[in-house]
């Protein structure tokens, strides 16, 4: 008897409820292959307009996650699922879930904003927080920065979103500034003829925007010259070494007297 009115609940069951489950399957099979078709459409329209490649898979990835959510619901909503309590209960969990990870929500949001505001890209110089590098790569939550000493810092996006960021490279070139100090017995004409001969021998050296030479200060037992000169911003440090040497060495081998050295 007990068997008897199982089956007869069973049957009704699947009178009432099985057409609403196989709707809801055949809309979960239809829905993941078209979710998978948009995606590979996204991609290929992305590709076209060449879109960044950090950002390409996190908006493909963000777009699926989206739709596999709002198919799941509709799911639920045609198998007769109530949606009044799950609604409440995932609004708590997402209050919960946002306190306790606000930090990272804030990296995440920073990440989003560098990768489409592009402050910096990858292999650009930065200065941000005092520390300089070249940025190797920028992720979701945080960015990579190596370090001209070959340390790689590792930075939240959130970080640099709120703080000062120096883009050094961006511009293409920049100008490098040397300062020598001579007696004031030293002729200054003399100096200047120098230092240009040697910038102009100089391969790192850019002829525009045109170079700066002058007296930057004046004290009772000197002058200081002031040199301005417009190098590539990649690789800067090293034309700072080579360029400061080959001044120096030149105006040695001129007999110009250098205080101290």
């Amino acid at each position: 008897m007990n068997i008897e009115k199982l089956y007869a609940r069973a049957y009704d069951w699947l009178i009432s409820f099985g057409p609403r489950v196989v709707i809801g399957m055949l809309v979960l099979f239809v829905g993941l292959w078209l979710i998978r078709l948009l995606a590979r459409w996204s991609h290929n329209r992305m590709q076209k307009k060449d879109v960044n490649p950090t950002v390409k898979p996190f908006l493909i990835s963000l777009l699926t996650i989206a739709l596999r959510i709002v198919l799941i619901l509709a799911i639920m909503e045609i198998v007769g699922i109530q949606l009044t309590l799950f609604a409440a209960l995932l609004g708590a969990f997402g209050v919960a879930v946002g306190l306790a990870l606000s930090g990272t929500l804030q990296n995440f949001a920073s990440g989003v904003l560098i990768l489409l505001l592009k402050p910096f890209v990858v292999r650009d110089n930065i200065i941000t927080q005092g520390l300089e590098g070249t940025v190797t790569s920028i992720q979701i939550f945080y960015t990579l920065v190596k370090t001209y000493d070959n340390r790689m810092l590792i930075i939240p996006n959130g970080q640099l979103s709120n703080n000062t960021i120096i883009n050094i490279s961006r511009e293409g070139n920049r100008r490098l500034d040397i300062n020598y100090k001579f007696s004031n017995g030293i002729d200054i004409k003399k100096v200047k003829s120098v230092i240009n001969k040697t910038i102009d021998k100089s391969e790192d050296a850019l002829a525009t925007p045109a170079r700066r030479i002058g007296v930057a200060l004046l004290e009772p037992d000197g002058y200081t010259i002031a040199i301005n000169v417009w190098v590539k911003a990649h690789g800067f440090e090293d034309t700072k070494l080579v360029l400061q040497e080959a001044v120096l060495q030149d105006i040695k081998d001129a007999g110009i007297k250098i205080p101290g050295v």
